[in-house]
């Protein structure tokens, strides 16, 4: 009989776990090395004029705090100066695309960028997830000369005029975090970085527009009350805004329900009524045939990508947006001229991180109309059936590296108890 080798009779289950456990814990990368990248970057001082911009623009954390693999650009300061101008002058949230437009969802390290293939590599960026990019302009596409090794980063369509060419690898936590100097701004090929600057300001009054409606009462007494009006109007420059607004008759349904939006927070109050508006200028033709039909919102910019989102489609030659809990649809074009379009809605859009994805519509007493019953469904041809987008449109997956360690991070708690059951 064959002797059995001892040091394979020591191993346990308990042992077994044990070994991979530590093993675990010691190849993934905490989560606030992903999320925090501002204190990363904070013991490099040649890039302090990037991480300020970073740390101005705290919703890119909320953005990151699911992903497990990224590689940030940064910009040294000697290079970045010439843009900081540019910088000051965007509003708030066209900076935090531009920021997005600089990282990576991809962890790619010196090797990986210097086997590129001749022809390239389209890599998905943190922007492309808003919906905002057209086409896969949201995307880089990253080339390397075979003759010098020069690594250059560019918008993957032909007309834009903006690289960068790769300076040096600073810092790398494999598998899930690298930092890349680069010697210029990048900007998305469609992205007017001198909108702000330039153009002038449409100066509509929002809430008068609204009143000249006739339709549009609450809607207009709501914002102005609230004060996100003047937000409203002071991002009518750069990507313009689209506003949803429900009409009279649509908050007298609902206030023949159970859900009241007088009863919550001022806070809560203003996040549904961000929710009412698009962070891009899209006429109704453009809603007719959007691209990416999970649009994200204001309120999304403010409580993180993937929260508050609207899905828009055709359906019965008319534009629907469901908010997740009510599909409404678009009634009439109140206001159209570029940057700002504002349209009629059927529907007070409830947005499912307050209400829930089943709020409780019933009829308060003596009304008979609404009874018990919840929006009805609507069933979308194969043509407008919503896909939501977790990469650029044709990303080639030529570049391959490690793996995500945060995701498997969750399953920590279970193989814990395991090793606690096995030792009883």
């Amino acid at each position: 009989m064959a002797q059995i080798n001892p040091a394979i009779s020591q191993i346990t289950p308990t042992r077994t776990l044990t070994y991979f456990l530590l093993l675990l814990l010691t190849t993934t990368t905490p989560i606030l090395a992903i999320t925090n990248l501002t204190a990363l970057l904070s013991s490099f001082p040649d890039f302090s004029s990037f991480t300020s911009l970073l740390a101005s623009t705290p919703s890119i954390t909320s953005d990151l705090s699911n992903r497990s693999a990224l590689t940030l650009l940064v910009i040294p300061n000697s290079y970045l100066s010439s843009s900081l101008d540019l910088t000051r002058r965007l509003s708030p949230s066209s900076l935090t695309d531009l920021l997005r437009y600089h990282i990576l969802l991809q962890y790619l390290s010196s090797s990986d960028l210097h086997q590129l293939p001749p022809a390239g590599a389209l890599i998905t960026t943190l922007f492309q997830t808003t919906g905002r990019a057209s086409s896969n302009f949201g995307s880089v596409n990253i080339t390397r000369n075979p003759v010098t090794n020069a690594i250059t980063i560019s918008s993957p369509s032909p007309f834009s005029s903006s690289n960068a060419t790769v300076l040096s690898l600073i810092k790398t936590l494999p598998y899930n975090v690298s930092i890349i100097s680069v010697n210029s701004l990048l900007v998305p090929y469609g992205f007017d970085l001198m909108a702000s600057e330039t153009r002038p300001t449409l100066g509509l009054n929002i809430t008068k527009a609204l009143l000249d409606g006739r339709s549009f009462f609450v809607a207009a007494s709501l914002l102005s009350a609230s004060g996100v009006v003047q937000e409203f109007e002071a991002d009518e420059g750069g990507a313009g805004i689209t506003l949803f607004v429900p009409t009279d008759s649509a908050f007298s349904d609902l206030s023949e329900t159970d859900v009241s939006l007088q009863s919550l927070p001022a806070d809560k109050k203003a996040d549904v009524l961000k929710f009412h508006v698009l962070h891009s200028y899209y006429p109704l033709g453009s809603l007719e045939s959007i691209v990416n039909p999970v649009q994200p919102t204001l309120a999304t910019e403010d409580m993180g990508a993937g929260s508050f989102t609207l899905n828009i489609s055709r359906v019965n030659g008319s534009v629907a947006i469901d908010s997740g809990i009510v599909l409404a649809s678009v009634t009439q074009t109140v206001f159209d001229q570029n940057p700002v379009a504002i349209f009629g809605v059927s529907k007070v859009l409830l947005p499912k991180e307050i209400f829930g994805r089943n709020p409780v519509l019933t009829s308060k007493p003596g009304n008979s109309d609404m009874g018990n019953a919840l929006p009805p469904a609507v069933a979308l041809s194969p043509e407008s059936s919503p896909k939501m987008l977790s990469s650029a449109p044709g990303v080639r997956e030529e570049i391959k590296s490690g793996v995500g360690g945060l995701q498997r991070f969750s399953t920590l708690p279970l193989l814990c108890a395991l090793v606690v059951w096995y030792c009883i």
